[in-house]
């Protein structure tokens, strides 16, 4: 058995890159929201999986606070 100090593991699911961008993109819309179809539409829904990001019923997905603790965490505070 070893003496090393026990760490802390990090049970976060990994972010790709660009889940990461699009996880800014959400920030940087705010309450506008982005519209589904564009290039980003499966990390849109990955984010929404993850519970980082939601769908709203006017069709545009916004971050939940979930994904702003998580852009505060990987990318970096907000302001």
């Amino acid at each position: 058995m070893s003496d090393a100090p026990v760490s802390e593991s990090y049970d976060e699911p990994y972010l790709e890159t660009c889940c990461r961008s699009t996880l800014h993109r959400l920030l940087l819309c705010a309450s506008t929201g982005r519209p589904t179809g564009l290039k980003d539409q499966p990390c849109l829904e990955r984010l929404e999986r993850l519970g980082l990001s939601e769908l709203r019923a006017d069709g545009r997905f916004v971050i939940t606070q979930d994904g702003l603790k998580r852009h505060r965490e990987e990318i970096g505070p907000t302001g």
